[in-house]
């Protein structure tokens, strides 16, 4: 469990190649079951190992579950920074539409991830002092930049001027809700909701439009 100060709990790092199948095994088993509900015993046999090797790779459950969640919040953020820094050629307003649609692609390949977030939060409040070390490097590299640009793109007259972390609420906000929403609102508007591959492009669609329209106000005013 997370010390009292919040610091990371050490993993031992092995190096292997049974690492990989652990790993996976270990988030199917979380993402479905919930940290209290999942069971190393299961994710052992789902990786093909023996619950000692498992051990020998991850000394406690608690270390193997920060393990998954800082590479996912890491993969999450990345998803969004190198759409918007990859290509700094790239006109920023078409550099923010491409990252909010790569976070949604993110988002659609771990649509589980959004509710298992909160609920461990919500159940093991104590578990987010633990979260926030990986929440705040990727708020950090996202921020720091963009907030350069965006104010320069304002001053150009090109985008309303915002703080950048309003802009990274919205794209959370939105792309989040879609998936942590879909098996309350499937049932009720199965006509729109019932093809799920359609669904989730359309809503990806309205989702940067609502957003791009937030910051493109300037210009329509």
């Amino acid at each position: 469990m997370p010390s009292d100060t919040g610091e990371r709990p050490s993993v031992r790092r092995v190096t292997g190649n049974k690492e990989p199948e652990i790993l996976a095994a270990a988030e199917r088993e979380f993402m479905s079951k919930g940290f209290d509900g999942a069971r190393t015993t299961s994710i052992a046999e789902a990786a093909g190992v023996t619950h000692a090797m498992l051990h020998y790779y991850f000394r406690t459950k608690e270390q193997l579950f920060y393990r998954i969640i800082d590479r996912k919040l890491r993969l999450m953020g990345e998803s969004f920074l190198m759409a918007v820094e990859g290509n700094p050629q790239q006109p920023f307003l078409h550099r923010i539409e491409t990252g909010i649609g790569r976070h949604f692609d993110f988002m659609a390949e771990n649509p589980d991830l959004p509710r298992f977030v909160i609920n461990e939060i919500l159940s093991h409040p104590e578990r987010y002092t633990v979260m926030q070390e990986s929440v705040r490097r990727i708020v950090s590299a996202l921020t720091q930049t963009l907030q350069r640009e965006l104010d320069a793109a304002a001053e150009r007259g090109e985008t309303e001027r915002m703080d950048i972390r309003m802009l990274m609420l919205d794209i959370i906000s939105l792309n989040a809700f879609t998936f942590i929403s879909y098996p309350i609102i499937e049932p009720i508007f199965g006509d729109l909701t019932g093809e799920r591959e359609r669904f989730l492009k359309m809503k990806r669609a309205e989702n940067i439009e609502t957003i791009m329209r937030r910051l493109r106000r300037a210009q329509t005013t």
